[in-house]
């Protein structure tokens, strides 16, 4: 899916030169190749020198033209070019999804499943249908909620004269479309249509659903769901500040770091976001500025080599180490947290025994006689305020497990650092 271009001119193979080579120019010659659309237009021979003659030159298409020759170009074989020039392109192999459907509901959110194939629309058996199948259904309709399997017949059973498409689908989960799980094939089955699977999905809370891939739970290449479609976001503008919302949306405490230059790889997703601009105390991403309100993909700065990618902090597997600082005993001192490659402070509002109890057990002190103090006893700090409005209970492991704020949102300065 990725590689050279040459087009065939008079019977003979040559290439073409990248001079306006870009985005649109890639995805005519992805989609004439039968893939979805491009990841990336590349040039100066990333794929290596062609030989022969170089047949095209100064291509300019639109994007929705059907095949390369239909772009405007000087003519076969007109260029001022070497093959130090030869242009590439990066596709997707990632073919649309068959349509689904829910059917036989009160809402749209709910019903029997219906997957579409060869132009027909068919069920699905019910034999191994599980939760994680079900999200994948409401995932691919754009609700992103949790799911539940209907019980049995709920929304009916499917009309007699059609076709029962899958059976024992298995989905991983990471699959943008339900045609993309592990199934017996089309038609391949030993099911009646009083098997027929049916889901009940909810909308979710976020306007902009986000995921990781090619990582782990907690790191990974970012994905956002924009206008209907999963992709990737560019990583000209990506920051810790981005990085932090994505994280907190995904559920954890912020982000360890903001990997830019496609740590993670670049998928076979397009670009969904280009410029970002998050505060870092923004709610989700969908309140980030370049979001949804500006689409803009600058491609020429966008490709393969620049996928933001994010590391999350998970405040209960991996706590942050704390230090004591500006005391005369390592009993005490001012606390600070080294977060994202940086010792930070924590601000001294609700600051309170709870907080240095749990302070001094994680530094594995006895927190008998724990005193907490305020308005920087042990001196004031410097660079960033982690945590503000720290609210432990005492039985927490970590100072980042106690309800806070969350990482850096903070209305204090180090006039008020925190000690014990």
């Amino acid at each position: 899916y990725q590689g050279r271009v040459e087009v065939k001119q008079a019977g003979v193979w040559g290439t073409i030169c990248d001079d306006y080579w870009n985005i649109n120019n890639a995805r005519v010659v992805c989609r004439q190749l039968g893939f979805t659309t491009a990841v990336s237009a590349v040039s100066y021979a990333t794929f290596g020198q062609g030989t022969g003659p170089i047949w095209m030159d100064d291509v300019i298409c639109t994007g929705n033209e059907s095949s390369i020759d239909l772009c405007i170009f000087p003519g076969w074989g007109l260029n001022d070019c070497s093959h130090y020039e030869d242009a590439g392109v990066i596709c997707s192999n990632r073919t649309t999804g068959n349509p689904v459907r829910l059917v036989g509901g009160s809402t749209a959110l709910e019903g029997r499943v219906e997957i579409q194939y060869n132009g027909q629309w068919g069920t699905v058996c019910d034999d191994f249908f599980t939760q994680v199948d079900a999200t994948v259904v409401c995932q691919q309709l754009g609700y992103f909620g949790t799911t539940t399997v209907a019980a049995y017949l709920r929304f009916g059973a499917g009309a007699a004269s059609q076709p029962i498409w899958l059976d024992n689908v298995g989905c991983l989960g990471n699959e943008s479309y339900l045609s993309e799980c592990r199934n017996l094939g089309w038609g391949t089955h030993n099911c009646v249509h009083n098997e027929d699977v049916g889901v009940i999905c909810t909308a979710g809370a976020y306007a902009v659903p986000v995921r990781l891939a090619n990582g782990t739970s907690t790191q990974g290449r970012v994905e956002a769901y924009v206008n209907g479609q999963w992709g990737t976001i560019c990583d000209l503008t990506w920051s810790i500040s981005s990085a932090n919302v994505v994280c907190r949306q995904l559920g954890y405490s912020g982000a360890l770091t903001a990997n830019p230059g496609s740590t993670y790889g670049a998928g076979t997703l397009s670009f969904v976001i280009g410029y970002i601009y998050c505060s870092g105390y923004d709610a989700q991403l969908a309140n980030c500025s370049g979001v949804t309100d500006f689409s803009y993909i600058p491609d020429d700065f966008c490709n393969a080599n620049t996928v933001a990618g994010v590391q999350c902090f998970d405040a209960v597997q991996a706590p942050p180490p704390l230090r004591l600082v500006g005391g005369t005993t390592r009993y005490e001192g001012r606390v600070e947290v080294y977060m994202q490659g940086a010792w930070s402070t924590v601000c001294d509002d609700y600051w309170d025994l709870l907080d240095a109890t749990v302070v001094c057990r994680q530094l594995g002190l006895s927190p008998v006689g724990a005193v907490a103090l305020t308005n920087a006893a042990f001196g004031e700090g410097s660079g960033s305020i982690l945590l503000d409005n720290v609210q432990c209970t005492g039985s927490e492991l970590y100072l980042t497990s106690c309800p806070n704020n969350g990482l850096y949102i903070h209305d204090c300065t180090h006039s008020e650092d925190a000690g014990v």
